[in-house]
């Protein structure tokens, strides 16, 4: 698994196309994907989207990220950090924040490499 995460609209996207070899138009897209998508596509952005739908389902991150892992180890996930900011004052919000940050730890602990992009710039973190 590649995980790439960075700031909205800091180029994560054209940055796995770089770094992958996936073409954008064969990418997934978390926001309107059915959830069980996640299970067998190769790439999945917008993956904080993704969460957001799932959030009522998911009662055990470490779980929810095992279950992904094993069903699609050679997934490319893209997703928005969330944690850097204002803390948002509806429960829902801080809810979805925390989630989205503690399945990707889960999920980074279990990837082969980790990737922060700014400005269009990818940092190898892990790998």
């Amino acid at each position: 698994m590649i995980i790439i995460i960075g700031g909205a609209f800091q180029g994560k996207k054209q940055y796995a196309e770089r770094v992958t070899g996936i073409p954008g138009d064969q990418m997934t897209d978390g926001e309107d994907c059915s959830l069980e998508e996640i299970y067998s596509c190769q790439c999945l952005y917008h993956f904080h989207e993704w969460v957001r739908r799932k959030l009522p389902d998911i009662k055990d991150y470490e779980q929810e990220a095992r279950k992904i892992f094993e069903a699609n180890p050679e997934l490319v996930l893209i997703a928005n950090e969330l944690g850097c900011g204002v803390v948002p004052a509806n429960a829902f919000d801080r809810n979805f924040r925390e989630t989205e940050g503690r399945l990707l730890t889960c999920l980074a602990g279990m990837s082969s490499e980790v990737h922060r992009v700014v400005c269009g710039i990818g940092t190898v973190i892990k790998g």
